[in-house]
């Protein structure tokens, strides 16, 4: 059973409170949202959504919506649509639409050798972050069919992406998540490690199973969980202190219950993939003397290379699966664009690509203030109205048809899966979700039934409410415009 963790840092100690649910942040409860009408008039629209939003419960939270019908600028209904709002991974809506509009839907991202001679590689990374132990045991394979048997020195160049490795403006507890990974010049696995946690006899520590034993080496582990007989709560903590040293493992877990599979980021992305490349070679016998990161020098000869997708697939990825660590990697990808002047880090650049793209679609510059790529920053604000007009114009580009497929599916793909089913809205609605805490958003296209096409943006922000309260009110309207038609 694989868990996706969310991790709290405590003063002390940079710590990971892991519960054996999913988080809050991951899971979503679907719930079918109630509907007592088949038909409404667009004149009605506004009094069925204000029906849904006025409601007590929601009375302390921040409400911003805008519908549109996608071929006009027709306003069905708008709150606080031009003001701004924390969006959540909604961002992700604006990244990926500056990324296939400037590097288009073919582009690759390359990781590639070089050889300097003198028994010296130099392995570049370029921030692919699909990149995995599948890949490298590729290069390793490459180097053996060049006749290498060893490698007297190895740099890693990590020059390509420059800047913080994680954006300064998260929060502890993301950067200490699975979700919150860093981003740098070198990604492998997308730059998480995995351990297991595996209940014994009652009274008897959890067994920790390391997935990747070099890994293991990096860390001193103080396990002080215990199993616990059936119908006992069961919880984990895992701290790490703020060395990035020292593992500690709280907690409990039921004896015969399935173990645990908690994933943490790695700390050196740099040293990792230099860790795992080693092994790689070594499973081709290729021996490995001294290794070595650097930040640019000269490269010669090219002997190995893999690539990653296109990035039609690396799309699919970001907004499918609301990946943050490819949103940021996108974002960085986006500065080979624009030359970088001094101190100016990867990240910078691709946000200011970003803007020129958006930009370029019409959306309104005053219409959003970005800080990151993936939107795990609680900095990012953003207007409904932003979205609609992104949504709107990169609709009217040849790219369209990548980026709309790129979207989770009502009650079928991605985030959106096991929400809208059986209901009106389900196939029809192509969406992107947000969650933060006391941030919920939805933003995409609807291809409404007896209506024409339709976009629209709906974040909910500063509500104490649960996030499957806000969501299933989200879905009430959302299922609202699946019933518009002319009157």
């Amino acid at each position: 059973m694989t868990i996706k963790i969310s991790l709290s840092l405590m003063l002390l100690f940079m710590g990971t409170q892991i519960s054996v649910t999913q988080s809050a942040a991951k899971a979503q409860t679907p719930v079918a949202p109630t509907t007592t009408t088949k038909s409404i008039c667009s004149t009605r629209l506004g009094t069925a959504i204000d029906a849904v939003i006025n409601r007590p419960l929601f009375s302390r939270g921040r409400w911003g919506i805008l519908v549109q019908p996608l071929s006009t600028g027709t306003t069905l209904y708008s709150r606080d649509a031009q003001k701004y709002f924390t969006p959540a991974s909604n961002l992700k809506l604006l990244t990926t639409a500056a990324a296939l509009q400037q590097l288009g839907a073919n582009f690759r991202i390359r990781t590639s050798i070089y050889q300097n001679g003198n028994g010296v590689l130099r392995v570049v990374g370029r921030g692919d972050p699909s990149l995995s132990d599948t890949q490298l045991q590729a290069l390793a394979q490459q180097l053996k069919q060049k006749g290498i048997t060893q490698i007297q020195r190895l740099i890693a160049d990590d020059s390509y992406i420059q800047g913080d490795i994680v954006n300064p403006t998260w929060q502890w507890e993301d950067v200490e998540s699975d979700y919150g990974a860093p981003v740098s010049s070198f990604i492998l696995n997308q730059n998480i490690f995995s351990l297991k946690l595996v209940p014994q006899a009652v009274g008897k520590s959890l067994q920790v199973l390391w997935i990747d034993t070099g890994e293991a080496k990096q860390w001193r582990t103080i396990n002080q969980s215990v199993t616990v007989a059936q119908n006992q709560p069961t919880y984990v903590n895992v701290t790490r202190d703020l060395s990035g040293t020292v593992l500690r493992i709280q907690g409990q877990l039921t004896t015969n219950s399935e173990p645990s599979l908690i994933d943490l980021p790695v700390v050196d992305p740099n040293y990792y993939f230099l860790r795992r490349f080693r092994t790689a070679l070594a499973t081709e016998k290729i021996t490995l003397g001294q290794t070595l990161v650097v930040s640019g020098g000269v490269n010669q000869e090219e002997i190995a290379f893999v690539e990653s997708p296109p990035l039609s697939e690396l799309l699919m990825e970001t907004l499918q699966n609301s990946n943050n660590l490819y949103a940021e990697a996108l974002l960085r990808a986006l500065a080979i664009k624009k030359i970088r002047v001094k101190n100016q880090t990867s990240a910078d650049v691709g946000l200011e690509v970003v803007k020129a793209s958006l930009t370029q679609l019409g959306v309104d510059p005053a219409n959003y203030v970005l800080v990151d790529g993936s939107g795990l920053s609680r900095r990012n604000l953003i207007t409904p109205e932003a979205f609609v007009q992104t949504l709107r114009g990169i609709a009217k580009t040849p790219a369209a048809y990548v980026y709309r497929a790129s979207l989770p599916v009502a009650g079928k793909s991605g985030t959106l899966k096991g929400r809208f089913q059986d209901t009106p809205a389900e196939g029809i609605v192509q969406a992107k979700t947000g969650t933060l805490t006391g941030v919920i958003s939805l933003s995409g296209y609807m291809n409404a039934p007896k209506y024409e096409p339709l976009v629209f943006s709906i974040i909910v922000n500063q509500s104490e409410q649960p996030a499957t309260v806000v969501r299933q009110a989200i879905d009430e309207i959302v299922v609202l415009l699946t019933q518009l038609q002319r009157c």
